[in-house]
């Protein structure tokens, strides 16, 4: 079978885009496995299928590298409504069903893509970590230093911690520093450090403000470049109009024979 495909990324954080609007592509997991793989296929941190969606612009159907679908991808959210742009089905607003329900979105000429996440119903904080679920399941660790900070080996091992299993939780390591955060986040799915996570630095940015209410825009830095993200807190354990902007670059496009 030959797929058409575009590569997209979001600070880094880079997918495959595929169109199934016609819903004749049907991938095994293993196939999203060999293409999401840099050394043997088109190379990725995910793959996502864009598909009809009654009543919406589009379904956004999101798997991770390695090949299972998998939770809300911010960055991956961000990237498609730039898809859908690129194909005509969107102008400079859109309204698409995922995994964790419904988002809008705006999209500028330049490709800044500011998404509307879901409300966070729940903010849990210790005197070492944060655990709060931004469209995923993020646990969020305050460093002094973040490019010090083995991300594979720290998280790896609290990813695979019994009270996350069976599925796993993501890892954010955050410093604050002056008027930015600065954060490196481990992926499951991925298994590795990926240049950005979407839903990681909305879960730093929300668990920053710690017990604080009130409404907030916070300026992010990751190994991939540069976020913000904006919300409201009228309780200390819940955020909501959460909304995460960035750029969104579409990198190249092809035929893969799988």
């Amino acid at each position: 079978m030959k797929l058409h495909f575009c590569k997209y990324q979001g600070t880094g954080n880079d997918f495959i885009l595929l169109d199934n609007r016609s819903g004749q592509i049907q991938l095994t997991t293993a196939q999203i496995h060999q293409l999401c793989d840099r050394r043997f296929g088109i190379g990725a941190d995910g793959l996502m299928l864009l598909e009809l969606e009654q009543g919406q612009d589009f379904r956004m159907v999101y798997y991770n590298a390695d090949g299972n679908e998998s939770t809300m991808c911010g960055n991956g959210g961000r990237c498609i409504v730039a898809f859908a742009k690129r194909l005509g089905v969107i102008a400079h607003t859109a309204r698409f069903m995922a995994i964790d329900g419904l988002h809008s979105a705006t999209i500028s000429e330049a490709g800044e893509v500011n998404l509307q996440m879901i409300d966070v119903e729940q903010i849990s904080h210790t005197d070492t970590h944060s655990i709060l679920n931004t469209g995923s399941p993020h646990y969020v660790v305050w460093v002094e230093d973040a490019g010090a900070v083995n991300v594979f080996g720290q998280g790896r091992q609290i990813r695979n911690q019994d009270e996350f299993q069976p599925k796993g939780i993501n890892v954010n390591f955050a410093q604050v520093k002056k008027d930015t955060i600065i954060v490196r986040t481990y992926e499951r799915g991925v298994e590795d450090e990926t240049y950005s996570c979407g839903t990681g630095v909305t879960a730093v940015a929300i668990a920053s403000v710690k017990d604080k209410t009130g409404q907030f825009d916070i300026a992010i830095e990751t190994p991939g470049g540069k976020l913000s993200v904006s919300f409201e807190k009228d309780t200390p354990h819940t955020a909501i109009n959460v909304l995460l902007s960035g750029a969104a670059t579409y990198v190249f496009e092809g035929d893969i024979e799988i």
